[in-house]
């Protein structure tokens, strides 16, 4: 880029709203005379409209996804304007913006990690849209569309949701033996990312019920109860998302969508009538053109796909559980879930294997 039109979209990234707004700004120019006098430079007459959708834009993990956000103006304008752009990432409680891109006419700079991956929708007038490509877990979230025309600045809020499950984790060597960090970890191995408390209590509105803590996005350590009980603190009062001092990791796996098939792709069990050892399970699922799943590959098979099956399988994490939708005798406690066998040293079990689309 040209250094002055360079220097023009960084300023633009790190302005702040103009400090006074009336449904119009105005500015102060010098008058023509240069005595130093000052005056209200020009009103167009104009309101400049910034329309986002008021529901949430849903995607998947790796897809690419566009964003809405046009502008109109009030009475209709005819003439070519040259409009100023910037899109910014939002914290939940709006305290902090992150540069995403700014464009002036047809040139912008997109930042961060968002860098080759995100671009202004270049067909049609009064477009503002913003497309991202290659998905990411970490870019959930609420993005705000903000058009500058000259002294004018209005802003809408578009929000992303990578539609997924939450879902407990608890590693191989215990509970409560992770830190924030170590936590955050665990959960990029599973292909995850930590939950933040919305995800968590939305899971929970829907039938989470977990009497083990684990830590969230934000640091804090919580556990959704549906059914109070004794050993989860919660035997007489109303269920809910209690704090809890203890240390766990609790994920969140970006899988599912509105139509969970595609980027779920497909989780199916292979069995022998021997079973197989952990390697010989990885290596099943490798001859099967797959490999084998994680924990939430099989959690989001359950919850979207409804799979159910009640033979234990191993998953990539060296554990060994199975998926129950249809509670059944034989089948472990009468409630829908993902039953867990822990992380055996020894047994031969079949596995489930998880083959992308």
């Amino acid at each position: 880029l040209p250094l002055l039109l360079e220097v023009t979209l960084l300023r633009l990234a790190s302005s702040s709203h103009h400090p006074f707004y009336n449904g119009f700004y105005y500015n102060n120019i010098m008058n023509d005379r240069g005595n130093g006098q000052e005056k209200v430079a020009y009103f167009n007459g104009a309101k400049l409209v910034v329309e986002t959708p008021r529901d949430p834009i849903y995607s998947s993990n790796g897809a690419n996804v566009t964003l809405p956000c046009h502008y109109r103006y009030e009475p209709d304008l005819e003439a070519k304007r040259k409009i100023r752009i910037k899109w910014s990432k939002l914290r939940d409680d709006y305290t902090k913006e992150r540069d995403v891109l700014v464009a002036i006419g047809k040139t912008s700079m997109a930042f961060g990690d968002f860098q080759g991956r995100a671009q202004l929708v270049q067909a049609g007038e009064c477009q503002a849209s913003l497309v991202v490509s290659d998905v990411h877990l970490q870019d959930d979230g609420k993005y705000r569309c903000e058009v500058i025309d000259g002294l004018e600045d209005e802003s809408g809020v578009v929000e992303l949701q990578l539609r997924g499950i939450v879902f407990p984790y608890q590693p191989p060597h215990g509970q409560y033996r992770l830190n924030f960090h170590e936590a955050e970890r665990v959960c990029q191995d599973q292909g995850a990312i930590l939950a933040t408390f919305h995800q968590l209590f939305q899971a929970w509105s829907e039938g989470l019920d977990w009497c083990n803590a684990g830590w969230l996005a934000d640091g804090t350590v919580q556990y959704p109860i549906r059914q109070p009980r004794k050993p989860s603190g919660r035997a007489h009062t109303a269920p809910g998302n209690p704090m809890y001092p203890a240390r766990m990791g609790m994920l969140r796996m970006m899988l599912g969508t509105d139509a969970p098939l595609s980027p779920l792709g497909e989780v199916f069990y292979l069995g022998r009538p021997a079973g197989m050892t952990l390697e010989e399970a990885k290596q099943s699922c490798q001859d099967a053109g797959a490999e084998i799943a994680r924990v939430g590959h099989l959690y989001s098979a359950w919850k979207f796909l409804g799979l159910d099956r009640c033979d234990a399988g191993w998953l990539a994490d060296g554990s060994v559980r199975y998926p129950i939708t249809k509670p059944r005798a034989n089948c472990g406690p009468a409630e829908p879930g993902v039953r867990s066998f822990g992380f055996p040293s020894k047994g031969r079990f079949g596995v489930f294997c998880y083959k992308e689309r």
